[in-house]
């Protein structure tokens, strides 16, 4: 969600705000993974971490559903209100050979 860095006693930190997903299923049409965010207490879960910690980003594409968008809705907003995303495999090879 978020790259940002500081410094603290002399030591440089870079970081990343990252949201947390549970694997719900696999989508047998499409091969892809289907996930939801972990909310607790009404809030998804969101981290810090230090970049050492990250494996690789990932590429969602939201779960639509049958419900059409209204015609000002602003893709800014497609990691905030969708319920379920497809971890899209297909976006880069090599940044996704674990998944």
């Amino acid at each position: 969600m978020l790259f940002f860095s500081f410094e603290y006693d002399g030591v440089f930190f870079p970081c990343a705000l990252v949201e947390w997903f549970t694997k719900i299923a696999l989508d047998p049409v499409m091969g892809l993974w289907v996930i939801r965010p972990d909310i607790t207490h009404g809030k998804r879960d969101r981290t810090v971490l230090h970049l050492d910690a990250l494996l690789w980003g990932a590429h969602l594409i939201p779960v639509y559903g049958s419900q059409k968008l209204p015609i000002d809705f602003h893709y800014s907003y497609s990691l905030d209100v969708f319920e379920a995303y497809y971890v899209n495999k297909y976006i880069d090879h090599h940044a996704n050979e674990a998944v």
